[in-house]
């Protein structure tokens, strides 16, 4: 493979009018989080707002990765305990009988190493995923132009929603049954049903990877859920994803393959677009860690009020060996920020970061 590329601070680049973009974007976010409050009477995430489980886990880094992935959190042997949220990814409640992209974020307890931002307070480090590799809107000026067409998806009719993710899935299948893959609109918008648990998860856009830049995906790894990879979920409820997962856990548990992509070329592998797909011929995912999540209660109701209330997933809460990058990135941070203080701040709920599994709810 060829060398990794070296992290600088110069490989990103902002974009014309980055500030401006970065504050109608902002409000657009704010205003859909209000309107849903005021629906709901109660604040949830601006977006991945409905969780399905809430799990306890371990995050072990593997022995004897070589020098360009030992780096930051990575760098030597060891186990974490860690926090997993799974959810789906609109910023409203919805039935999970509408097919949407289903979220994965990780919040590895206890790391060590200089803060991105010191003021979120704890020693955690957030992974946040989806399960597509990359963005529909790549950039902060595409997301502009996209949120208004993603806002007003969301708050169509359930039946509206259905055949506008019916008709993207068909396209995603008859361009992949020619050979081709489809573009990250289509794969985005186009998701089924297929089962969370057997999806492999993607950070979409680079960060920072200590010397190095990467992107990263959390892959099943033990059988029981490779097994349910591509099966269709039996989603006839409002709540089933959250039932399915409640009724696995309960008996079962799972591991995953959390795996580095590192960056070989910065223009066939940008960070400032997060819509292009990194090749994997060029640079394939490499094994650094496994994630075990042993049998639980995964969505008791005092977990369910810890996860949706309490707990906040960030992905500028880490350190800087694993500094988010790119325009998408860069705007997440002020988008996070806002979000988790309105939604504390409207639910009297204090943020607080865990320091143990011990402090989340059984």
């Amino acid at each position: 493979m060829t060398q990794p590329v070296r992290f600088t601070p110069d490989i990103e680049s902002p974009v014309d009018h980055e500030e401006e973009l970065t504050r109608q974007i902002l409000d657009g976010m704010a205003a859909s989080q209000q309107e849903a409050a005021g629906k709901h009477r109660h604040a949830h995430r601006d977006a991945h707002a409905k969780s399905h489980a809430i799990l306890k886990a371990t995050l072990t880094v593997h022995d004897n990765l070589p020098a360009e992935l030992a780096q930051g959190i990575f760098r030597q042997p060891e186990s974490y305990e860690a926090v997993v949220r799974l959810s789906s990814a609109p910023g409203d409640i919805h039935t999970d009988r509408t097919p949407a992209p289903r979220g994965c974020a990780i919040k590895v307890l206890g790391v060590t190493g200089d803060r991105l931002v010191p003021e979120i307070g704890g020693h955690n480090q957030d992974l946040l995923m989806v399960n597509f590799p990359t963005l529909a809107f790549g950039t902060i000026s595409k997301y502009k132009d996209m949120l208004q067409i993603l806002e007003k998806n969301s708050q169509a009719p359930e039946v509206l929603q259905r055949l506008t993710t019916g008709a993207m899935r068909i396209t995603r299948e008859a361009i992949e049954a020619t050979g081709h893959k489809p573009n990250a609109t289509v794969e985005g918008l186009g998701r089924g049903d297929e089962h969370v648990l057997g999806e492999t998860y993607y950070t979409q856009g680079a960060l920072r990877f200590g010397d190095h830049i990467a992107k990263l995906s959390l892959a099943p790894a033990s059988d029981n859920v490779r097994a349910l990879t591509g099966e269709k979920m039996q989603v006839d409820d409002f709540s089933a994803i959250r039932d399915l997962l409640v009724d696995y856990f309960r008996e079962a548990g799972a591991e995953y393959e959390l795996r580095a992509q590192l960056c070989t070329d910065v223009d066939a592998m940008p960070v400032e677009d997060a819509a292009v797909r990194w090749d994997e011929t060029a640079s394939p995912y490499q094994p650094v860690a496994t994630l075990r999540i042993e049998p639980q209660e995964a969505y008791s109701p005092a977990r369910r009020v810890y996860g949706d209330d309490v707990l906040t997933f960030n992905p500028w809460n880490g350190v800087t060996d694993h500094q988010p990058l790119g325009s998408i990135m860069r705007v997440r941070k002020r988008a996070y920020e806002r979000s988790t203080a309105y939604r504390h701040e409207y639910n009297a709920k204090q943020q607080i970061e865990p320091d143990r599994l011990t402090d989340i709810p059984d």
